[in-house]
């Protein structure tokens, strides 16, 4: 329903408790400097798209049986019953300074009508104890006392009932969960496990068994899973209300809104027996669809990953950028996941990441890591980059730099002392670096170029390659190191000279696509033919050991072991 500006009549009134005839709907509540809300299943709904006012509160009561419950001054009306067209209705009105609250249910509803304080929003003008300040004390909640009868005007047709006792003003400082009913309720914790139908339940499990990264679920096709990149079928064909079946029941109401309005729900969830998933659900022609990132149980580290040694000097800075690139299903969030562990575990700081969704979860160490979800925590990248600022952070971890504010925070943030990670779907690092300079107007680029060449430590450009033996695949990166020879092709835009820069820059930790190929082509890990076909430049991939990297070679047992078939096979991005 959008607000109305001109309200103020019973018609306008009856608009809104309209909501209350649904019988999986209890209360309606409006407050000042929040959406009016339906509380629907015990969980509040907002059913306006702006912020209602002390003045629509009172517009929305006028010329109405509530007007005489407004409280004239700061308190709370007891719980009276009115009839409003011939329908009985239990009415709390509280009030504090110039804001107010509005509590209406049918009677009979399951649900209690507290004389809630109105200082959600905004804080209410009321005096500390004496000794709040000395103990370094803060307000949690607030009761109103009790107005006085004399007050309470009467209203024709309206029964008043007694109401339970209000206590004094009381002041608490534990700390409390938030409600079942709080407006973040489910959405703050997305790392609970939650059930799921048997028949989902046992598809991820044979999933995780066949080292999948991803499962397919559509209406008229079975169920595909995909192992080392490709995607092979598993079981029989899925009716409409089979498909149904698996998908829907893990969508809680949040999601289910998101994709009834979009026609797709992105979210991260956690399963009981299975481990945590990483889903998209959407619609399309044949029915409902949706998709399965297997996630690892656990944070990976650099090692197990096979990823260059050389990122562990990561842990000698304490500002800058850092950035993870490649194409999709790349395993960008999973390296991303890395670095961050590496700090988790070997420096005593504060992390933050945001996400879109939430995906490996990380356990305290020696860090403190603090996860957001876009969507859920936070509104935005950008908005969460904004308010990170402010939160005393060390390494800022950012799951995908998407648009030129999310860039720009992230500039900022790298060059005011923190430590940034963050991901782009580009295929090379000469690629990344030009993206994050062609995101700006071009009257600003040169600006740019010169924070961008100030800031940025390493690009790290990586490709899942199939192995030989078919059994998952195996990462080969590409890595730009900061230093005078980089930023000086960043500033004076020469980004043409990477490739030469790249051939010649060993000496500074710099590795070439085609070296780390070259390196698992000598293992024996891949074929010269996946090798040819996932490098750059084809003429430098040669099995003879002249071609490979100049850095020692790993023995075929320690390429194996750094091999993806454990991790980055089971998790694509």
């Amino acid at each position: 329903m959008e607000f109305r500006d001109n309200i103020g009549t019973v018609s306008q009134l009856q608009d809104f408790l309209q909501y209350l005839d649904r019988a999986d709907v209890t209360e309606i509540v409006f407050q000042s400097g929040a959406a009016a809300t339906a509380k629907k299943r015990g969980k509040p709904r907002a059913v306006t798209s702006e912020p209602m006012s002390a003045r629509h509160i009172l517009k929305l009561v006028s010329d109405t049986p509530l007007q005489s419950l407004v409280p004239s001054h700061d308190g709370a009306s007891a719980p009276t019953v009115t009839l409003i067209d011939g329908i009985e209705y239990i009415v709390t009105v509280a009030r504090s300074g110039e804001m107010l609250l509005l509590r209406v249910r049918r009677p009979g509803r399951n649900t209690e009508l507290p004389a809630t304080p109105i200082g959600a929003v905004a804080p209410l003008r009321v005096p500390l104890p004496a000794n709040a300040v000395e103990q370094n004390q803060t307000v949690e909640s607030y009761e109103p006392p009790p107005m006085p009868a004399k007050d309470r005007a009467a209203v024709p047709g309206s029964v008043t009932i007694p109401a339970p006792p209000i206590e004094a003003p009381q002041f608490t400082v534990s700390y409390r969960p938030p409600a079942a009913d709080s407006p973040l309720g489910e959405f703050v914790r997305s790392d609970v496990p939650v059930q799921a139908p048997a028949g989902l339940r046992a598809l991820l499990v044979q999933a995780r068994d066949r080292a999948a990264s991803d499962v397919h679920i559509m209406s008229g096709q079975p169920p595909r899973l995909r192992c080392a990149g490709r995607l092979a079928a598993a079981g029989s064909v899925l009716s409409d209300e089979q498909a149904c079946g698996l998908v829907m029941p893990l969508l809680s109401e949040r999601n289910a809104k998101q994709l009834e309005e979009l026609g797709y729900a992105d979210f991260a969830c956690q399963l009981e027996g299975v481990g945590r998933l990483r889903v998209n659900v959407n619609k399309q022609r044949s029915g409902i669809k949706g998709c399965f990132r297997l996630i690892m149980p656990e944070p990976p580290t650099l090692d197990s990953l096979g990823l260059p040694s050389e990122l562990r000097q990561m842990l000698n800075y304490h500002q800058g950028l850092v950035v993870v690139s490649g194409p999709n299903g790349a395993g960008k969030t999973t390296t991303l996941s890395a670095l961050v562990d590496l700090f988790n575990s070997e420096r005593s700081v504060h992390i933050i990441t945001v996400e879109d969704p939430v995906e490996v979860i990380h356990p305290i160490k020696k860090a403190i890591v603090s996860q957001r979800e876009v969507g859920i925590h936070t509104k935005s990248f950008h908005s969460a980059l904004k308010g990170s600022l402010r939160e005393d952070p060390d390494v800022i971890a950012i799951g995908e730099l998407r648009d030129r504010e999310t860039v720009e925070k992230a500039l900022e943030a790298a060059e005011t002392g923190h430590l940034v990670f963050a991901t782009m779907s580009t295929p090379s690092g000469a690629r990344t670096i030009g993206r994050l300079i062609d995101m700006f107007p071009p009257d600003d680029q040169s600006q740019v170029r010169s924070t961008l060449a100030g800031v940025l430590k390493f690009v790290v450009s990586q490709r899942l390659v199939p192995r030989k033996d078919g059994n998952g695949r195996v990462v080969a990166v590409e890595l730009l190191t900061g230093g005078m020879a980089l930023w000086s092709l960043i500033r004076d835009d020469k980004l043409f000279q990477l490739p030469s820069l790249l051939q010649r820059g060993r000496a500074f930790g710099m590795i070439r696509i085609e070296d780390s190929l070259n390196e698992l082509l000598s293992s024996g890990v891949i074929s010269i033919e996946t090798a040819k076909a996932f490098a750059d430049d084809p003429r430098v991939i040669d099995r003879s050991p002249k071609q490979a990297m100049s850095r020692p070679q790993a023995s075929p047992a320690q390429s194996t072991k750094g091999t993806m078939r454990n991790l980055f096979s089971k998790k694509g991005d």
